[in-house]
Order: C-alpha cells, then structure tokens, then sequence
C-alpha cells in the first residue's frame, strides 16, 4: 500500500485521539483550578490564563524547532516525542498536589503541542497542492471529532473526581504513541530532507520563504488576529459557562461536545465543497464573518440560545484550512514542516495574547455584571482580521489583474 492512504486515515485518528486528550479535561479544569487555589471562580480565571500564557510560550519558541526536525529528520519521529509528551503531561496533572505542577505540566505540554505541525506536514506530503484545502478540512473534521467525544467523556468522568478526566487523557496519549509507533509509515522522503538550521528554527526564520509572496504577510497577520480571537474559546468557554448559566461539569463537557459535533460535520461534508465552488480566499471570508457573528451572539443572548448559535458558528472552521492551503501552496516539499512549524508559532503568539487578553476580559466583566465580555473583544479581533484579508489579499489580487 502506498503511503497515501496509510498515511492520511493514520495522521487523522491520531489528531482525534489528541483532540479527545484534551477535551476530556476541560469540563473539570475550573474546578481543579479552584480545588487547588481556594479562589473565586473570577479569580480562577485568571489563573487559567496565566497556565495557558506559560504554554504559549514554550509551545511559541518549540513550534519552530519541531516543524525543523521534521524536515530533517522524518515526520514520524518527532509525533512519537511529542504525543509521549502530551502523555507526561496529563500524567502530571492528574497527580498535581499544587497548582505549581499545573504550570510544570503546562511546560511539557507546550512542547507536546507542536504535534500538530508535523502532522500538518505529514498530510502535506502525501496529498497534491489542489486538494490539501480539502485534506486539511478533514483534519478539523478529526479535531471536530475528538471534540465530540473528548468533553463528553469528560463530563461523565468528572462524577469520579477531577483527577479522573486527567488519568483518561494520559492514557489516551499512552495509547496514541503506540498507534503511530505500529502503525504510522515516514512520508518525507529522503530526498526532501534539509540540515537542521538554528537560524531557520524560529518564528519568523520559518516563513522566510513565504515573505517574498505578496499575499503571505496579510494572510500570516489575519491568522493572528483569528488565533487571539480563538483563544476565547479555550481560556474561557468552562468558565464563563459557570459564570454565566451556572454549568456542572458535566453541561459544559455536552456543550464542548456539541461544539465537536458541529465543527465534524461542518469539515467533512461542506468545507471541502465550499473551497472549492468559491475558492480559498472567498472561503476565509465566509468563515470569519460566521466566527464574528457568532462571538457577539454569544457575548449578548441567553441560556436557550446557545446550541443553536453552536451549530451557526461550525462554519467559521473554513478559515484554517484555506489559510494553511494556501500558504502551502507558497513554499515546496523541502519547507512543508517548516511552513507549519510557523503555523504553529502563529497560533502560538495568538495563544500568547489572546488567552491573557481574554481571560482578564471575562473577569473584569464578571466582576461588572458583564460575563460576554470576552466575547465581544473577539468579535472585534476578528472583525481586523476580516479587513486585512479584504484589503491585504482579496483586493490586491483584484488590483494586481491584467485589465481587459
């Protein structure tokens, strides 16, 4: 069988694994956090935003050097290091006796995290330049999926304690390594293998390529501003749900999990169609208008709205593969892992930012009577990011036209 289709089938049950590892511990996170700090849950907030800062920035200075590694040395390797990682990590945290082990295992997992370049990599090897829009929709269908059962299965979890959720996750992880270890092949062939250089092994090293391209820098900068926005759903969605509507443990797992649901769907059945009827730049714009929308929805409306506006917002899912497709399309086979070790570091920087930015914003509006307020600065995040892709690439490219 050629690597094609081992590879891809393979690559996509490994990042829904992933997905499942790290939603299972979202529905109990606000809780150990408050178990371990005696706070208030306002104040717990901003711990969380302090734990995923100390990720963001491990993830940001390793995110390079990983995607660098896998260019020189093969995809295969580099998921094993990582995922046995992720493993550690939630290892650790199941056992934190104090709230220092969460940041310690931030740490590890910061690292762990570059996971998803090589197996962006990975995916870019086997797959043509026209299809990989398609191909990395599937992925968010595999991330999507993960989301599904990872909350859920946590929320159930949770009536065993918050230590359980963290036990299922390392396990998972455990289980993951030895998925790709039996089962992955190693799509970089050698050929297409390159020296590991320092110089290239950072975040703005790795686009270097790309920086001659007219449309890249707006693209990289809009997926910055749509990485802060983002960031409001994993710093704060637990915790505003408790803030807001009062949520169990257990209502926030069925709530991520519908969001898993939506976003599977979404990705399997509409993005690849959507991409390629309207093409990768229309497709950006159609999903950030659906993310903007659906923050400020979120930001205002009550309890029973909710699952619709979930459904709603699976759409925005088109904005990160016609982004990675294409600056894909910008580099060659030699800077795949490069390009998405940069990837990596871009979402790394939002995940800087945006989880401070939006952690402080909920709790400063918490404290005001105002709990939608993270929301609403993502909503404007976003509505950046729309203009600059309107004006940086969509009006270029028109203007850049041979006249008739």
């Amino acid at each position: 069988m050629s690597r094609q289709p081992r590879a891809v089938p393979i690559v996509l049950l490994v990042l829904l694994l992933d997905a499942m590892s790290f939603g299972i511990v979202l529905p109990v996170l606000p809780g150990l956090v408050v178990h371990l700090t005696h706070v208030s849950m306002a104040e717990a907030t901003r711990i969380a935003g302090y734990m995923l800062l100390v990720f963001a920035v491990t993830h940001f200075l390793a995110g390079p050097i990983i995607g660098n590694l896998g260019d020189r040395f093969g995809r295969r390797p580099v998921l094993l290091i990582c995922v046995a990682a992720f493993a550690i990590d939630y290892a650790l945290m199941a056992a934190a006796p104090t709230i220092g082990w969460l940041f310690a295992g931030r740490v590890v997992a910061g690292i762990a995290g570059a996971t998803y370049g090589p197996a962006n990599a990975v995916l870019a090897d086997v797959t043509p330049g026209k299809d990989r829009a398609r191909v990395f929709g599937l992925m968010g269908a595999a991330f999507g999926g993960g989301f599904i059962l990872g909350p859920a299965l946590g929320g159930l979890l949770a009536g065993f304690g918050t230590r359980a959720p963290f036990i299922a996750a390392a396990a998972l992880a455990g289980f993951n390594f030895l998925w790709i270890l039996v089962s992955l092949p190693e799509t970089l062939r050698p050929e297409d293998r390159r020296q590991f250089e320092w110089k290239r092994a950072n975040a703005f090293g790795t686009f270097a390529p790309l920086l001659k391209e007219s449309k890249a820098v707006p693209l990289i900068l809009a997926s910055l501003l749509w990485q802060i926005a983002h960031q409001v759903y994993p710093s704060t969605w637990a915790f505003w749900a408790e803030l807001r509507f009062d949520w169990s443990a257990a209502q926030i797992g069925w709530s991520l999990a519908a969001a898993g649901l939506s976003m599977a769907i979404a990705q399997a059945l509409i993005t690849g169609r959507v991409v390629a009827r309207f093409g990768e730049e229309r497709s950006i714009v159609t999903g950030m208008l659906v993310g903007g929308v659906s923050f400020t929805l979120y930001a205002f409306l009550s309890e029973g709205w909710i699952y619709p506006i979930i459904f709603f917002s699976a759409l925005q899912g088109l904005v990160y593969p016609s982004t990675n497709a294409l600056l894909s399309r910008m580099t060659d086979a030699s800077n795949q892992g490069a390009l998405q070790g940069g990837m990596a570091s871009v979402a790394s920087v939002g995940a800087i930012i945006g989880p401070l930015a939006m952690t402080q914003a909920l709790a400063l509006g918490a404290e005001r009577g105002f709990p939608g307020s993270a929301f609403l600065l993502a909503a404007t995040m976003v509505g950046a990011g729309l203009l600059v892709i309107v004006f940086g690439v969509i009006r270029r490219k028109g203007e850049a036209a041979p006249q008739p």
